[in-house]
C-alpha cells in the first residue's frame, strides 16, 4: 500500500490512459472520440512531467558563483527543464489536434446530421 501511495500520480496516469482510450476505440459518437483523445493526451503529459520531476531539485539557472567555478555544480542538484519544455510543445499540438479533430467532426455533422459512425457508414452507403 506504501508504495501505491508513493506511487500515486502514476497510478492516477494509467486510469487516464485507459479511460481515454477506452473511449476513442469502444465509443460511437466522434464527440466522446474527441474528448477521449483529449483525456489520453492529459495521462501521456502527466505522465512524462512525473518522470522528469525530482524532490528539493534547483531551478537550472546557474549563478555567477558557479559559472566562475563550474567545479562546484553538481548537475543531479539541478532540475531537467526539457520535459516541461517538450511537454508544453505537446498541450499546443494536442490543442491543434484536438480543434482540428472537432472541426471535422462539425463537418461530418453539417452533411450527415449524426455524429454517431453507423449512421454516417449508412449514409454513405445510400
Amino acid at each position: 500500500m506504501e508504495n501505491l501511495i508513493a506511487n500515486f500520480n502514476y497510478v492516477i496516469v494509467v486510469i487516464l490512459m485507459m479511460i481515454g482510450l477506452w473511449s476513442m476505440l469502444a465509443q460511437k459518437n466522434l464527440i466522446k472520440k474527441c474528448i477521449g483523445m483529449g483525456i489520453f493526451q492529459t495521462g501521456i503529459i502527466l505522465f512524462f512531467i512525473s518522470i522528469g520531476a525530482k524532490n528539493e531539485a534547483k531551478v537550472p539557472i546557474l549563478s555567477k558563483v558557479v559559472a566562475e567555478n563550474p567545479s562546484t555544480l553538481i548537475v543531479n542538484d539541478y532540475a531537467n527543464p526539457l520535459t516541461q519544455i517538450m511537454m508544453l510543445t505537446a498541450i499546443v499540438v494536442g490543442v491543434a489536434t484536438l480543434g482540428m479533430g472537432l472541426a471535422l467532426a462539425q463537418k461530418i455533422y453539417r452533411q450527415h446530421a449524426s455524429f454517431d459512425e453507423d449512421d454516417i457508414l449508412e449514409n454513405q452507403r445510400k
